[in-house]
């Protein structure tokens, strides 16, 4: 396990392998006419290929963070980078994936929910639906195509979501989250799922996590929010360290957890 550098000029990328550049960003949510800061600062970048963690409690800023990444939220302060753009707004270059599971259009079958969001980015339709049956399969969703969302477990509706977000090749994968409403063993299974399928379609990952595990099995590294206003603690290399029997998986997960409990974040044992 090896401390990452935290500055983005040091961060150990050339500008054209990086996806993302957070750079020194402060971003404040108004509330009764006042601007109450949530994030005080944070820098990091994401490489291409790459796997990155937000990891912190609740309150700090993981979630804001991501939004401004996908831009519905634009920094009071510092600027984000998105494949060379500046503070861009939403675009299909940056495909969302989030815990609720209502995230699919009802009155669309599965394989209708993956081809209409590949239609609207102006892919044909016999196109359209190679890329969707292609990535269903990915996803082990190939018998339940003709399936509606209603006819469908949570893990199964996450599982059409991340298909979906995948099939139309973002720059980047957003991901808040998407496994924090299901059971322990399916949540389970869909992080070795999304550690393979990354791994073979070399996504680019951001991904937010309050879980300490969650984060060192998916994760190439993992930036640590702590504080509020938060500001990133420490960026963490934890690549490679794809299961608990791994050499330096009980050392990053020691690391992470010292790095919470030094700000007073890991309580109740919401980080086991």
């Amino acid at each position: 396990m090896r401390p990452a550098p935290q500055a983005a000029d040091r961060a150990g990328g050339s500008g054209d392998d990086r996806a993302l550049l957070v750079d020194r960003v402060a971003i404040g949510y108004r509330r009764r006419g006042r601007t109450v800061p949530a994030v005080a600062e944070a820098t990091f970048e994401v490489r291409r290929g790459e796997r990155i963690m937000l990891l912190g409690p609740s309150g700090s800023g993981k979630s804001t963070i991501l939004k401004a990444v996908a831009g519905f939220l634009r920094p009071s302060a510092g600027r984000v980078v998105v494949g060379g753009r500046e503070n861009p707004g939403p675009g299909p270059d940056r495909a969302c994936v989030f815990q609720e599971f209502d995230q699919l259009f009802p009155w669309r079958t599965v394989l209708g929910n993956v081809v209409h969001a590949l239609r609207v980015t102006g892919v044909d339709r016999s196109e359209a639906r190679r890329r969707a049956v292609e990535h269903l399969e990915l996803m082990g969703l190939e018998d339940a195509l003709d399936r509606h969302p209603h006819q469908l477990s949570g893990g199964m509706k996450q599982r059409v979501a991340i298909a979906r977000a995948l099939a139309v090749r973002p720059l980047m994968l957003l991901m808040d989250e998407p496994f924090g409403a299901l059971d322990a063993q399916t949540r389970g299974r869909l992080q070795g799922e999304l550690a393979a399928l990354t791994a073979r379609t070399r996504a680019t990952l951001l991904f937010v996590t309050h879980s300490i595990d969650e984060a060192v099995l998916l994760g190439d590294r993992v930036v640590v929010l702590a504080g509020r206003p938060s500001r990133v603690a420490e960026i963490v290399d934890v690549a490679g360290l794809d299961g608990p029997d791994a050499p330096g998986f009980a050392d990053a997960r020691h690391r992470l957890r010292s790095l919470l409990a030094e700000e007073g974040e890991v309580v109740g044992g919401v980080y086991e």
